[in-house]
């Protein structure tokens, strides 16, 4: 459709914004980009509720407030729902204009996931909310709808397919591949400190990829092609996770704030070692004559042990810790001071009773603060190893109150970071339970 004018204006309940068409066409909310493609008045109409062609102006009769918010959300890429106004009323307002709960900031999800579970839709995927409404679309403007997003649509299921694994079937797919590769490279990881293990033994830095008891037998009866298929699988796990990272990072929407994300500045480090090694080994420096710089390789051959952190994106019980140490952050500084402070005056007195005032056969476990602040962080925290104890008296006394004090002071702390824990393990159980709604519905679909 040609408009009549070059500025489109959008009146959203009696408020006016000014746009002009190409930032129509490219415009967030999917439903104010769709009147671009629109052919005739009558398209345009089954998006808005009126049209003035000499003005170019369209009529929306929505919530005023609530698309001020959602305007906020274009501007910052942050949305939040509208004080004083109901969230599912707002959530209705967000699927008027195409978003999702996605887009909602993580606070405001656990709003709406609890209010959607007190009044009981918490059984509804959002595909139902929509159809039981006004926006049931015709098959036609279903066609309409994809043609218009084209290449912008489907990037954007392409990067949610490789950073949400709960988003489709295909996307926890691949993260179930994932999964085995980061499970197996940290087996064959841990197996190559074996004593045994003689692929280790013959280069500092070759690496394994494969079952323990099957490579102790290759390597027994046929030394060589065990060589051969460890390299192979090690460089079928370093592809994958190479392929991964780089399609991550061409499908992200901010490339610097990708690059920052700890998880994958811990992916680049546990991945360059092996190219670094190979590196070397094409310019003729083998791994055992490396020097200090074996000594590097190694330490970062370790760091891929991080890779464990992947799983956090598949695993729930992971992402409840993580979310908890995140929310909790205060409590556990508050907890890590309460334990300091404790071993700082616990460890100053074992030092004086156990080795300062016994002159004649002073405890030498204690001849330092330091030495005693290992012993009080055992006894604080009720380990025990027994390595380090008091001889005395009266250090016994001290021992018994740093017992008691530890068991208290730890207690404190730890009651509000289980709540807290609780309340993020639901906010992640319903998410994930309507995630694997609309993965069921798309399967039977």
């Amino acid at each position: 459709m040609t408009f009549a004018q070059s500025i489109c204006v959008l009146n959203v309940g009696g408020t006016r914004y000014a746009f002009t068409r190409e930032v129509i066409r490219d415009f967030p909310l999917r439903r104010v980009s769709r009147l671009h493609a629109c052919a005739t008045e009558k398209e345009v109409l089954e998006l808005c509720d009126d049209y003035d062609r000499d003005r170019n102006e369209f009529f929306f009769d929505r919530h005023a407030q609530a698309f001020v918010f959602i305007m906020l959300y274009v501007r910052s890429g942050k949305l939040r729902f509208v004080p004083g106004v109901c969230e599912l009323s707002f959530y209705t307002e967000m699927l008027y204009w195409g978003l999702e709960t996605a887009h909602l900031d993580s606070c405001c999800q656990k709003r709406l996931d609890e209010r959607m579970s007190d009044i009981g839709m918490d059984s509804l995927s959002e595909g139902d909310i929509i159809l039981s409404g006004d926006e049931c679309l015709t098959p036609e403007e279903t066609v309409q709808q994809i043609a218009l997003t084209g290449r912008t649509k489907w990037l954007e299921r392409l990067r949610k397919t490789f950073e949400d694994p709960n988003s489709s079937l295909v996307a926890q797919l691949l993260a179930s591949v994932s999964v085995i590769f980061v499970i197996v490279s940290m087996i064959m990881l841990c197996a190559s400190t074996l004593p045994d293990w003689n692929t280790a033994k013959k280069t500092t830095v070759e690496e394994t990829v494969c079952s323990i008891v099957v490579i102790k037998e290759i390597i027994t009866h046929h030394p060589g092609r065990g060589a051969d298929g460890v390299k192979i699988v090690e460089a079928v796990c370093i592809g994958w996770f190479t392929a991964e990272c780089i399609v991550r990072f061409l499908l992200a929407r901010d490339k610097c704030d990708f690059i920052r994300h700890p998880l994958n500045i811990i992916d680049a480090i546990a991945i360059t070692p092996y190219y670094v090694t190979m590196a070397m080994a094409g310019a003729g420096m083998p791994g055992a004559g490396l020097g200090v710089a074996g000594v590097i390789l190694r330490v970062l051959r370790m760091m891929r042990v991080f890779w464990l952190m992947k799983l956090a994106r598949h695993f729930l019980g992971l992402q409840t810790l993580g979310l908890t140490l995140r929310r909790c952050y205060r409590e556990m500084v508050m907890l890590m001071v309460f334990v300091f402070v404790a071993m700082a005056i616990y460890s100053a007195l074992a030092q004086l009773l156990e080795h300062g005032l016994d002159n004649n056969c002073p405890n030498q476990d204690y001849a330092s603060i330091p030495a005693a602040a290992w012993w009080v962080i055992i006894s604080m925290t009720t380990v025990g190893y027994g390595d380090v104890y008091p001889v005395t008296t009266w250090g016994r006394v001290l021992g018994g109150m740093c017992v008691v004090s530890g068991i208290v002071l730890l207690a404190l702390p730890i009651t509000f970071i289980y709540h807290s824990f609780v309340q993020c393990y639901h906010e992640l159980k319903l998410r994930s339970a309507r995630y694997a709604r609309n993965v069921t519905s798309e399967i039977l679909q």
